[in-house]
């Protein structure tokens, strides 16, 4: 009897020695830097259900700056520069360098169609944004890097990332342009429409056409040179036929904001811009106002946090969202994630921040589907960078402060 119980004992010491030995093979969940708040996800963001709409093949090894809306038809289209790297220097597999290009969903971001190229000239088309008029009438906006003669350069840490490629003159003239779409993006004008080409200072755009009450259609403008750098906005109140002088917002005020402006029309009328911030100059993302659509501007305000490349949704309950390269230290960390915030109060203060994506690359816009989830579509960086959907539930509504350091992941969506 004593014999017996001994080796049940071995046999159970064995099995547990066994276990131990099984449990110290799985992985240790990485610790998360996302901030635990009672009633909020803490997922990690590498097990988020995005959906890659576009990657690789005929629409180019780089694929960047993506921004998205819906249609009056229902559809929901995309536009993304798409090329072989951050800059697409003329060579053989891009004689004309980036190009802009569309992808669309009919069923509400479950599944999207194959890239379409909608502008391509001999310049470096970059930095398209999309926006639907209350006429039908489809705008992308973009800008264009125009190369001059090839150039020496000296061998850097990025020519593994920009390739054997002949580097060439940066030329001036590629400002704020865009073209247009009569038929929901199904065929687009081949000419651009160049929109502040007599300006003494050079403008550059990276942020959609937007429409005030009175259907007049203003073009969020930034300028930006190696001493300053400001926001500005232009008029046509003739559907882009011809353009007002630049009104420049934050010129002189002793800011460096290389603003990828973008406006937003306030519940009473005000128009909002927020404006890029600059790390390196340890600039917040700033705001100013405008009670007479853009013509005036306030005094540029910090804004209370850094981030590039802003974008404003106007969602069905009235609250705002401001998509954005965010970053987890404002002024030392370059490192950044696709971040969000949440107004409830037209703009004087900001909930967050969120996370939507790890992924740097950022330049988010959002759409909100019909079912109340928002779709934010965004771009990775770096090498073989693709464009990323993401469906999420809004956040609910917390009067918690979130640090800066730890934002609050969103609930992402499987792909239905």
């Amino acid at each position: 009897m004593i014999l017996i119980r001994k080796n049940i004992f071995k046999v159970i010491f064995k099995n547990l020695v066994l276990l131990l030995i099984l449990l110290s093979t799985i992985p240790t969940p990485a610790k998360s830097n996302i901030a635990n708040l009672a009633g909020f996800t803490t997922a990690s963001p590498d097990t988020l259900p995005y959906k890659i709409i576009s990657g690789g093949g005929d629409a180019g090894e780089y694929q960047a700056f993506p921004d998205a809306c819906r249609l009056k038809n229902g559809d929901i289209v995309a536009v993304f520069y798409s090329g072989g790297a951050h800059v697409t220097y003329p060579s053989d597999q891009y004689p004309k360098s980036g190009r802009i290009c569309l992808v669309r969903s009919k069923d509400e971001g479950r599944t999207w169609s194959k890239p379409v190229t909608i502008f391509d000239d001999e310049h470096d088309n970059r930095d398209p944004h999309i926006s639907q008029m209350s006429d039908g009438t489809l705008v992308c906006t973009f800008f264009s890097t125009r190369f001059g003669k090839p150039i020496k350069r000296e061998s850097t840490g990025s020519s593994a990332y920009y390739g054997n490629v002949v580097h060439r003159e940066w030329l001036s003239g590629g400002g704020p342009m865009f073209v247009r779409s009569f038929n929901n993006g199904n065929s687009w004008e081949t000419k651009p429409n160049l929109a502040a080409e007599n300006s003494e200072d050079k403008y550059s755009c990276s942020s959609e056409m937007r429409e005030a009450p009175d259907k007049t259609w203003l073009f969020p403008i930034y300028h930006q040179d190696a001493k300053q750098a400001w926001g500005g906005v232009i008029h046509s109140s003739d559907k882009g036929k011809t353009w007002s002088a630049p009104v420049p917002i934050g010129k002189g005020e002793g800011r460096f904001l290389p603003a990828e402006t973008d406006l937003v029309v306030l519940k009473d009328g005000t128009l909002y811009a927020a404006l890029r911030g600059s790390i390196k100059d340890t600039v917040h993302m700033h705001y100013a106002s405008s009670k007479d659509f853009g013509k005036t501007w306030s005094k540029v305000a910090d804004i209370g946090f850094q981030g590039h490349c802003p974008s404003f949704t106007r969602l069905k309950s009235g609250a705002l969202l401001l998509t954005y390269r965010a970053f987890f230290d404002d002024f030392q960390q370059k490192k950044g994630y696709t971040g969000l915030r949440i107004s409830y109060d037209e703009g004087k203060t900001w909930t967050g921040p969120y996370m939507i994506d790890t992924m740097w690359g950022a330049y988010p816009s959002t759409v909100e589907l019909k079912d109340g989830s928002i779709m934010a579509i965004y771009y990775e960086e770096g090498q073989k960078s693709c464009i990323r959907a993401l469906r999420f539930k809004l956040p609910q509504k917390t009067d918690k402060e979130i640090a800066l350091a730890q934002p609050l992941q969103v609930t992402g969506i499987p792909s239905r």
